[in-house]
């Protein structure tokens, strides 16, 4: 049976700080959005509380998790075990964008390696957490991060990837506005 908690304790940060993936989903408010499910890997989450966690999210083929948060902030973490124990933990939160420029980024980047492509940080106010077995979660052994989204990045530039921003990730699959799109 599934448990739940109010905050983050250390067995869950733990078991975080060991996974090398978490799916991230998000939904517009309207029952005919999009819902988001985006997996995220890299060395890009870090926990700063038992309830706040952020994490560095680069230049993908959308930004469909910052246009839903702008409209209503609710956000989920998953995190399944795919090796070891079973175990299925959610971070249920509001979230919020850190754009790159702003204070907030300046005191975060360094909990983070440089990483190609970093375009925000989605920092989320854990309200819930939820365990649940993941008995049925096969296993899978880690080989390692691919590299072709940073080689992506690098090849486009700063320029390149400012010039994609705007035109893939400025709005949502359902025409909300992202918070890269407020910027431009």
């Amino acid at each position: 049976m599934g448990k739940r908690f109010a905050a983050m304790l250390p067995q869950h940060i733990e078991f975080i700080s060991k996974q090398h993936i978490f799916f991230v989903g998000s939904a517009p408010l309207s029952g005919e959005g999009h819902v988001n499910l985006s997996p995220k890997g890299y060395d890009s989450l870090r926990i700063l509380s038992e309830s706040e966690a952020v994490y560095l999210d680069l230049t993908g083929s959308g930004n469909e998790t910052a246009a839903h948060l702008a409209e209503n902030g609710r956000i989920t973490l998953m995190f399944a075990a795919f090796e070891g124990q079973p175990l299925i933990l959610r971070l249920y939160g509001k979230g919020r964008v850190i754009l790159p420029g702003n204070e907030e980024w300046e005191k975060l980047e360094g909990y983070f390696p440089p990483l190609q492509g970093a375009r925000q940080m989605i920092h989320i106010s854990v309200y819930e957490v939820q365990t649940s077995c993941g008995f049925g979660v096969p296993l899978f052994q880690y080989e390692g991060d691919r590299n072709t989204l940073i080689q992506w990045a690098e090849n486009k530039g700063e320029a390149g990837l400012d010039e994609y921003r705007q035109q893939k990730n400025a709005v949502s699959l359902d025409g909300l506005p992202s918070s890269y799109g407020e910027q431009a």
